[in-house]
């Protein structure tokens, strides 16, 4: 199966402009730029290729190329065809971006060569065959982008977040690292398709999910060790698109491709649930307070990525992976064009006096959702459906209802009001068929959710409980967002509860301390 090392291809083609590019490190080097982005644009053909073999000959693990378990290979399904392509995709827009907006600085080659190397060390991390290259490439990557982050090294901003995001990282490979052991040990190999079919619950394997499960979330910039994710708007531009758009889904993707040891560990799952649906509603309201359009992003995508670990939590890596091509390209999308859209934005006429829904109104727009989304679900068939899968839907519907109070508002206009509607059955019709489209593409790669136990169902009804509520709060705020508590309630959301600020105390000033 020799065609199996076509995927490593795209990483090895971005190690060797990253090489070219660290031997001309400086302002406007030759040839450096447009070799990056034929070099990304080379590996997205090598992902369109890999997935064409995926297709012709079926999912396969090429052998190992190295000693002792250690070394490159190869796992080829549906997970990595996807990631491969993602990543590679952005990567080749990021580095054509780069080329432009980089134009003049001072060690523009260096910066290229470093975004050509975290982009290779992604590759072989979601293209890794075996434990020690999956951990390996994880390593790297963290490290690569440290070197982005901290591109304007004088700037004090940029050292405490490139300080505070090692910390997390360091925490967050000694898990994975541990985690490896612990499977190697298990297991008697490094091959991750044999350790996955042959998992058993157990002490070992509860132990491993716990530390992958650690791993993840840290990556992912999980409550309460997010503050980082909010400070690194000191890096250039790239850098938040590559980081936020990429990168800090290995997180989720860590978890995804572990997945069948993570279903024999239901308490870590359950861990997951709770951590990542208090992080989404906690972030998604940060969020709204933020002044800065990058700092917005930034929240947006800790929400983005908790509500993804929530996914796993229930099981549902299918969308969990379909969360993450979603949530990938509308984030590289957002941070390449925040400046031209505020621009836009700021050069727009002043809107007229925005309706006001009323509770009456709220209700109704919720009553509207939820009767879209029973339509839907019964013209597409709730049957089949995971009942993971149908509250996800429920959640997601509430996000609708907000937008359907709006529209439904008694001094709306009629048009409004008919797009809001039509744009929630469109919602809820697409999350059926994107559903179908990712179980049916995973189906014999990722295993299905399977049926809740007296935890899950608890935790599922708190879910919805919490989403619901928070919900209703964000459609009826201009009903109380007069009230004194509510200018209070918006300085502390504004400032993230302080979290970030005790995390830092609890740091002692070590994000403080000059670079070694």
């Amino acid at each position: 199966m020799s065609y199996l090392f076509l995927p490593l291809l795209s990483p090895l083609v971005l190690l060797a402009a990253a090489y070219y590019a660290f031997r001309n490190p400086g302002r406007r080097p030759r040839l450096v730029p447009r070799l990056a982005e034929w070099a990304a644009l080379a590996a997205l053909a090598g992902a369109a290729g890999s997935a064409l073999l995926l297709v012709l000959h079926g999912p396969g693990t090429s052998p190992l190329i190295g000693l002792w378990g250690a070394g490159l290979s190869v796992r080829l399904d549906a997970v990595s065809a996807v990631m491969l392509a993602l990543v590679s995709f952005i990567g080749w827009i990021v580095l054509r971006y780069t080329a432009t907006s980089m134009d003049g600085e001072e060690r523009q080659g260096a910066f290229t060569g470093w975004m050509a190397a975290t982009l290779a060390a992604v590759l072989l991390l979601v293209t890794a065959g075996n434990l020690i290259q999956l951990a390996a490439a994880w390593i790297a990557a963290s490290l690569t982008l440290n070197r982005l982050l901290l591109f304007y090294p004088s700037r004090n901003g940029a050292r405490r977040a490139a300080r505070k995001k090692a910390l997390a990282a360091r925490l967050s490979e000694i898990a994975l690292a541990g985690a490896v052991v612990l499977l190697i040990a298990g297991h008697g190999t490094t091959d991750i398709a044999s350790v996955l079919t042959s998992i058993d619950p157990g002490a070992l394997t509860s132990a491993a999910a716990v530390l992958i499960a650690l791993a993840a979330v840290l990556a992912c910039a999980q409550f309460p060790m997010h503050g980082w994710l909010t400070e690194v708007m000191e890096a250039p531009t790239p850098v938040s698109a590559l980081l936020h758009a990429g990168v800090i889904n290995a997180g989720g993707f860590l978890l995804i491709r572990l997945a069948d040891l993570m279903l024999a560990a239901p308490g870590v799952m359950a861990l997951l649930v709770m951590l990542g649906g208090f992080t989404a509603l906690f972030a998604s309201l940060v969020m709204l307070t933020q002044p800065a359009v990058k700092t917005s992003l930034a929240w947006s995508t800790i929400a983005q990525m908790a509500f993804m670990i929530m996914q796993c939590g229930l099981a549902l890596f299918p969308l969990a992976l379909l969360h993450i091509v979603a949530h990938s390209l509308y984030k590289a999308h957002a941070f390449l064009s925040a400046g031209s859209a505020v621009r836009y934005v700021a050069a727009l006429r002043r809107p007229g006096p925005v309706a006001v829904p009323s509770a009456r109104n709220v209700m109704l727009a919720f009553a509207t959702a939820i009767a879209i989304y029973a339509l839907t679900g019964t013209v597409f068939g709730f049957d089949g459906k995971s009942v993971q899968a149908i509250a996800l839907g429920v959640i997601l519907i509430f996000g609708v209802a907000y937008l359907l109070a709006q529209g439904l508002a008694d001094a709306a206009p009629g048009a409004l009001t008919r797009r809001t509607v039509i744009y929630a059955g469109a919602a809820s019709v697409s999350y059926f068929l994107l559903q179908m489209a990712a179980a049916q593409l995973t189906a014999g790669t990722l295993p299905p959710a399977p049926q809740p136990g007296p935890l899950e169902w608890a935790l599922i009804l708190l879910a919805l409980a919490s989403f619901g509520a928070v919900a209703v709060a964000q459609s009826t705020f201009p009903l109380w967002a007069q009230h004194p508590a509510a200018a209070g309630l918006r300085v502390h959301l504004s400032n993230g509860l302080y979290a970030n600020a005790v995390f830092d105390r609890l740091l002692n000033g070590w994000s403080k301390k000059s670079p070694a």
